[in-house]
Order: structure tokens, then C-alpha cells, then sequence
């Protein structure tokens, strides 16, 4: 070995042992140091999510085969009126105003049905025939006091005629004119028991004089019939009900709280739970005037038309109230959006490509319901994408990190 090659490798070990000591007390980068020095990033004060970053408290990640079998729907947060309305609930009634109960005003037999429920009928038709013995006895009463009221006339004008001529006396004058007001008297009496069966008009020629019908007070729809042919009905017992269903009242319970910002003639949103899908609109018409004791709520009568016939009374049905004094504009999400998250209210924005299956959790303020949407009073912007269906999914698997102690969200 030669004196060069001696020092070259001599010098080659000084190297190699400099090269040791630099590194002795420093220890290794990890990939995600050695990444951040080889490509520093301007601070934007936005979170950053980009693959090869820590893992961020605030996201939630689903892996692709869950994602699929989610079948989340998302909806963008949006400005919208702030006009308040409530929710409550009623149950459809007939329209009183156009509405009767039919029952005889006097206890009798039904003899024959004249009517059906669900049968249309006119004001003055014949609903039911019925038999009353009371009823006979006071039209034969009535008969037979006209019949000598008219023949006491009769033998009264005779008379003047003939006390004119002198073949008669003043004293058979005189009889024949009290018999004849007696008669009278009779027939105004018997006129009176009649009247106070109720039944209107007389017995047909030849006919029964204890039958009668039962007449429909208004024109409308048999909604109701208990009488049975043969059975004994009485007058505190309805027969018939008619309504008018052209009109109906949906009668709603609300807080006193909102009943007091309530005004009639406001027009009112309803939905019904036998007509998925579809909205009417009604308008507030009366807002009632004192308070349930147990309740603590207040009516609210919302007048409805009856398009097509759809309605019948009894649905239920849940109208959305605009409260009178609210106004102004706010940022809203469907309530399906919103989801409880550990002492607060977050929503769930997709981060990412299409399908990645990560999630950030928004917490955000809370404000009022709105009617399927609620209020956001901070924390989201209108335009921001937001999951709807599937956020309660999102939030058992953020429930979830979060137990395990990988997630913390605020």
C-alpha cells in the first residue's frame, strides 16, 4: 500500500466520523416533519384537510363501503324571510255555520229511512218518515175543533139573516154568536197543542194523521245516521247530522305565549296526514279568547276550502302559524340537518371529493323552528352544502371517535 492510498483512506474515515458526531442528540424526523419542512404552507386561517396532515378533531371519516350504504341526501343552507311561525296541531270539525243536527221534536217510530250518509240533500228533503200517537190525537183534536168552528160561522151568518128578517130572535142571535166564539177559542187551542209538536203541515186527505216527516233544515251532506227503522227516537237523540263540507274549521291548539301574537285574517299553511305530500292554505279566523286551565292553550279556528272533497271532518292536521311580529332575513337548514353533539348543535359539511366519505362538524347556534327548517344564528353562511339525510348516522359515528377518544368536538 502506497503513502497516498494510506492517506485517502485515513481521510476518509475523518469524514465519515464527523458525519456521526453531527447527528448524535438530534432525533429522526418523522415523514410528516420532513413533509412540512420540504413544503411549507402559507397560513390562511382556514383548516387545512389535506391528505398527509395530522387528523383534525373536527372531522368525521367514513370509509367508502359504509358511505355507500348511507344514502346521505345533502341541501345547501339558505337565507330565508324571518317571519316565525309555529307549529301546532288540530283536528278537522265541520263549519258550524253550516251545519244541523236533526232530531224529532217530538218522541215517535220510524217508519221509513229517506236518506244515507254520505248522501248530498236539499234544504226541505225528506229525511225519514215517523209516527206519533200523541201527534194523531192532537191533528184529530185540531180537525175536529176547525170543523165546529167552521159550522158555529155557519150557523152565526144563518142567523143574521134571519134576525134581519124578524124570524128569528135577538137572544138566538146573541146564542149563536157565542157559540160561535167558543168555537173559535177551541180551534185557537187546539191550533196551540199542535204548534207544540213542531211538525209542520197538516195530515193528508185520507192519510194517517200520526205520521210526519223529517225535513233537512239545510242543503248539504248526510254525515251522520243513527236512526234504525222500527226503533223508538227521541228528541234529545240526533237522527240525522248535514253538513255544508264545501267550507270546514280546522281548530289548532296554541300556546298562550303565540296565541297573543296571532292575527286573524293571516293566511295559514296546513298540512294533513291522509294527504302526504300536499299543502293547503287556510286563513286564521278566529283566535279564541280565553285560556285552558289545564292546557294552558288557546284555540285558533282556521277556515279551509274543501276543493275536490278531500277533507272530511276528524283528520288531524298540523298548521304552521306566522307569528305577527317578526321580520328580517336569517340563514336556515332543514331541521333533519341540525343534530345535538355532546352540550351544543352542529351540522355536518362534506369535505373532499365527491365520496371520500370525510365530514367536518360546524357547531352552530341554535335559533328558532321555523317549520321543517330551523333558524342557524352563527357558525354557517347561506350557500354552505350541509348533510340532511343521514346526519343522525354521521353523528353516532362521531358519537362514536368521539368515545374512543379520537375525536373532540366543540
Amino acid at each position: 500500500m502506497t503513502t497516498r492510498t494510506k492517506l485517502f483512506i485515513f481521510l476518509l474515515a475523518v469524514i465519515l466520523l464527523a458525519g456521526c458526531g453531527d447527528t448524535q442528540g438530534k432525533p429522526e424526523q418523522t415523514g410528516k416533519e420532513a413533509h412540512a419542512e420540504a413544503e411549507p404552507h402559507e397560513e390562511t386561517g382556514e383548516p387545512e384537510h389535506e391528505e398527509g396532515e395530522g387528523e383534525d378533531d373536527n372531522l368525521v371519516r367514513i370509509a367508502p363501503e359504509m358511505l355507500r350504504d348511507l344514502k346521505l341526501t345533502t341541501a345547501k343552507a339558505e337565507a330565508r324571510e324571518a317571519k316565525q311561525r309555529v307549529s301546532a296541531l288540530g283536528e278537522l270539525k265541520v263549519n258550524e255555520n253550516a251545519y244541523a243536527a236533526v232530531s224529532p221534536p217530538i218522541p215517535a217510530r220510524v217508519l221509513a229511512l229517506r236518506a244515507e250518509p254520505g248522501q248530498g240533500v236539499r234544504a226541505g228533503q225528506v229525511l225519514a218518515e215517523l209516527q206519533s200517537m200523541e201527534l194523531g190525537r192532537a191533528r184529530a183534536d185540531h180537525e175536529s175543533a176547525a170543523a165546529r168552528a167552521e159550522l158555529a160561522r155557519q150557523t152565526l151568518e144563518r142567523k143574521r139573516g134571519l134576525a134581519a128578517e124578524r124570524i128569528v130572535s135577538l137572544g138566538e142571535l146573541q146564542e149563536a154568536q157565542a157559540a160561535a166564539a167558543g168555537a173559535e177559542a177551541d180551534l185557537r187551542a187546539a191550533r196551540a197543542s199542535l204548534a207544540a209538536f213542531g211538525v209542520q203541515g197538516s195530515t193528508a186527505r185520507g192519510g194517517d194523521p200520526s205520521r210526519f216527516a223529517l225535513h233537512s233544515p239545510i242543503g248539504g251532506t248526510v254525515i251522520e245516521r243513527s236512526a234504525l227503522r222500527g226503533e223508538t227516537a227521541d228528541p234529545s237523540r240526533p237522527l240525522f247530522r248535514v253538513a255544508d263540507l264545501s267550507r270546514l274549521w280546522l281548530v289548532v291548539q296554541a300556546s298562550e305565549r303565540d296565541a297573543v301574537r296571532l292575527a286573524e285574517g293571516s293566511p295559514v299553511e296546513v298540512a294533513f296526514a291522509a294527504l302526504p305530500g300536499r299543502t293547503l292554505r287556510g286563513t286564521i279566523a278566529r283566535v279564541g279568547r280565553e285560556v285552558g286551565p289545564e292546557s294552558r292553550t288557546v284555540p285558533i279556528r282556521i277556515d279551509l276550502a274543501n276543493e275536490g272533497g278531500a277533507l272530511r271532518p276528524g283528520m288531524s292536521a298540523t298548521a304552521l302559524l306566522p307569528l305577527s311580529d317578526s321580520a328580517g332575513t336569517v340563514v336556515a337548514v332543514p331541521a333533519a340537518a341540525l343534530q345535538r353533539i355532546e352540550d351544543g348543535w352542529s351540522v355536518f359539511i362534506p369535505r373532499g371529493p365527491r365520496g371520500e366519505g370525510t365530514f367536518e362538524v360546524r357547531p352552530v347556534g341554535r335559533g328558532r323552528d321555523l317549520g321543517g327548517e330551523i333558524e342557524i344564528l352563527s357558525g354557517l353562511e347561506a350557500g354552505t352544502i350541509v348533510v340532511v339525510d343521514g346526519a343522525f348516522l354521521l353523528k353516532a359515528e362521531a358519537d362514536k371517535a368521539h368515545g374512543g377518544g379520537e375525536h373532540h368536538h366543540h
